[in-house]
C-alpha cells in the first residue's frame, strides 16, 4: 500500500505496463524494453524510476514489525545459564509468512511459515524471568516478517488500460512494500531490492540511493515513511 503524505503540485505519470511481474502500490518501478516497446514494470534496483501506484497481484501482503514472542519453558542449569530441555513452540500473530522475509533478532528459531509457528530448539538459553524469582523460565525474541493477508483475493487494475501510474517527483510518502528483515533507522539511505522493494541493504554498487527514512516502521505502525529523492 502507498500513502502520499506531501507531494506538492505533482501528479503521477502513466506508462504502458510490462506484461510480466506482479506488483502492488508502494513498490518501485523502472522502464524496460519488451521487444521494440518501452514499458514500465517492477524495478531490479539498478535504474529506479518512481513509485508504483497500481495493483497486479494474486495475493496481498503486509508487514509485522518487531513482534514480541515469549514462550514459557522448563530449563536446566548449564554453566552460568539455563537452557531449555525440549523444543518449545510459540504462535506468531499471523500465519502464511513469506519465509525469505522472516528474521528473529534475539534468538535462533525454526519457522513453520504456513502455520505461523516458531520453534525454540532444545538447548536454547532461557532469557526471561516471568515469575520474578530470579531464575529464567521463558524464552523471548523479537521477529519481523511479511505475511499474506488472509481471505483477500488478488486484483489487476491495469487490465483495462494496460498502463501503470508512477510517482517520481520529490515527495514524502509511506509504504509497506519493504524488506522486513532489514532495520530502518531514521535518516538511513534507502535502495531498491532486486525484487522492487525498499530496503536499507545496498545489493551492489550499481544500486543508487532513492530515498531517506523519515519515519521508521514500528509495531504500532508497520509503514515505512520516506523522502523520495
Amino acid at each position: 500500500m502507498l500513502r502520499l503524505i506531501q507531494i506538492g503540485n505533482s501528479l503521477a505519470t502513466s506508462y504502458p505496463v510490462s506484461s510480466v511481474g506482479d506488483f502492488m502500490p508502494g513498490m518501485v518501478g523502472q522502464l524496460m524494453l519488451e521487444g521494440n516497446n518501452i514499458v514500465c514494470g517492477v524495478s531490479d534496483g539498478t535504474a529506479p524510476l518512481g513509485i508504483i501506484d497500481n495493483t497486479r497481484t494474486r495475493s496481498f501482503y503486509s508487514q509485522a514489525v518487531d513482534e514480541e514472542v515469549i514462550a514459557p519453558a522448563t530449563g536446566i542449569r548449564q554453566g552460568n545459564k539455563y537452557v531449555s530441555v525440549m523444543d518449545i513452540q510459540a504462535t506468531l500473530d499471523n500465519p502464511n509468512v513469506l519465509e525469505r522475509s522472516f528474521i528473529s533478532r534475539d534468538v535462533k528459531v525454526l519457522l513453520n511459515s504456513r502455520n505461523g509457528v516458531v520453534v525454540f530448539p532444545t538447548g536454547t538459553e532461557l532469557n526471561v524471568d516471568l515469575d520474578g524469582d530470579g531464575i529464567p523460565d521463558a524464552i523471548r525474541t523479537v521477529v519481523s516478517y511479511t505475511y499474506q493477508v488472509p481471505n483477500v483475493p488478488g486484483d489487476d487494475d491495469t487490465m483495462g488500460s494496460n498502463r501503470i501510474s508512477i510517482w517520481f517527483q520529490r515527495m514524502i510518502c509511506a509504504t509497506d512494500q519493504y524488506e522486513a528483515a532489514q532495520r530502518y533507522p531514521l535518516n538511513a539511505p534507502l535502495f531498491v531490492s532486486e525484487a522492487g522493494y525498499f530496503t536499507t541493504r545496498q545489493p551492489s554498487e550499481n544500486h543508487p540511493t532513492i530515498a531517506i527514512v523519515t519515519g521508521p516502521p514500528n509495531p504500532r505502525n508497520s509503514f515505512l515513511e520516506c523522502l523520495w529523492l
